[in-house]
């Protein structure tokens, strides 16, 4: 069976969107940042977030999602807090989360399995984007630690990403491909030495 939708999921700094467009030319189809497009519907998420609060932003962001769900195939690039949004920003937001979790296509991305490597490598990526509004260090660290453990629980398809982008963009194209492969939570399914 060909999937309709691929959906990357992971913390900010995972490499969801430098991977996803060498994902959806692999998987012949569009993708869609969700971050992007609220970008180019609300202006600076962080400034919005400023203005309006946190969960106006997620409930918009989860708008933006919908509005867009119908388009197949795509990659879907989901904003880092999407699948940890409380239940409340959104009507039905847990089962959309779940739905999301559950699909054999749905492949979460981490820059290692080694929560202190994986810490370290996000406070750095972050560090070195261009955002309006700049989270401290220890902010991001503290973001970081919080959703790895989660972010773990919800698949056992993984994809690290301290790895050349064509790699993880070919990883995540044979984990979708192979889905029905993928058991249990423990499923480490990249070298985590790759440079």
């Amino acid at each position: 069976m060909i999937p309709s939708v691929i959906h990357l999921i992971g913390p900010g700094g995972a490499g969801k969107s430098t991977v996803a467009p060498h994902v959806a030319a692999l998987f012949g189809a569009p993708s869609l940042d969700l971050d992007r497009a609220f970008a180019s519907a609300h202006g600076d998420i962080d400034r919005f977030i400023q203005a309006h609060g946190y969960a106006a932003y997620a409930a918009a962001n989860v708008a933006t999602y919908l509005a867009n769900r119908s388009l197949a195939p795509a990659v879907f690039v989901l904003s880092s807090g999407f699948m940890v949004y409380p239940g409340s920003v959104y009507p039905g937001m847990r089962e959309l989360q779940q739905e999301i979790a559950a699909a054999p296509t749905t492949i979460l991305l981490l820059p290692s399995l080694d929560l202190e490597v994986c810490v370290m490598e996000t406070v750095r990526r972050q560090a070195a984007r261009a955002l309006a509004v700049r989270r401290s260090a220890a902010r991001e660290e503290a973001v970081i630690r919080d959703r790895f453990a989660r972010y773990r629980e919800l698949t056992p398809r993984v994809v690290t990403t301290m790895q050349p982008v064509q790699i993880v963009a070919r990883e995540i194209i044979d984990r979708v491909f192979h889905a029905n492969d993928v058991t249990g939570p423990a499923s480490v399914l990249s070298d985590e030495h790759c440079t």
